[in-house]
């Protein structure tokens, strides 16, 4: 389950055509400030290569849910201040971590600004993304995430999360519903996969 971890660096997106212009760090905080609730599936490569799949719900600020496919596949969810990993192959109790201490907590934040000192430790453009590489400027042995922007309108397709083992998972996100309704069940870290 530590990929699962990993993967909680995120947002939502929807596929887009490439972009040509890099974005500012106004521009992208902007987007992310934007989006309140969404859903959409996404696409998880692990580390060691395996695929994992699934789908993504999202509240900002602070609320995120990754509900992985398979009848005996994990939950995590990020809520009151804390991320929980259910592992229902697991006899012990849920993990918890502190929201704090992830990547996910610089993209769950009540006001994302992208531009503040630290936070930014990459942004660049490869021809066809906007990648800003973003970590906790308190604490960079959190790890860091890479977000890949496309633009006209922004976008975010994936993100890949680099742990501070030198280990990477990537999350490619497919098509975005924005404004969606979601139950406040969706993200009780007291509740399992099959109870909400």
């Amino acid at each position: 389950m530590k990929q699962i971890l990993y993967a909680l660096a995120l947002t939502a997106c929807a596929p887009a055509a490439w972009a040509a212009d890099k974005l500012s760090l106004t521009e992208v905080s902007s987007y992310l400030n934007g989006l309140k609730t969404a859903q959409a599936s996404f696409t998880q490569i692990n580390d060691d290569g395996s695929l994992s799949t699934g789908k993504l719900f999202m509240h900002r600020p602070g609320k995120m849910r990754f509900e992985y496919d398979g009848p005996d596949a994990g939950v995590v969810v990020a809520g009151a201040g804390a991320v929980v990993i259910f592992d229902p192959k697991s006899n012990q109790r849920p993990e918890t971590y502190p929201l704090r201490r992830t990547p996910l907590s610089v993209i769950l934040a009540r006001n994302v600004d992208l531009a503040r000192a630290n936070m930014v430790v990459g942004h660049s453009f490869d021809g066809t993304a906007t990648i800003v590489r973003a970590q906790d400027p308190e604490h960079p042995e959190y790890g860091s995430i890479d977000l890949m922007f496309t633009d006209s309108p922004v976008q975010l397709r994936k993100w890949v999360i680099n742990d501070d083992a030198g280990g990477q998972t990537t999350v490619v996100l497919g098509a975005l519903e924005t404004g969606v309704k979601l139950s406040s069940r969706l993200f009780d870290t007291e509740l399992n996969k099959n109870e909400r």
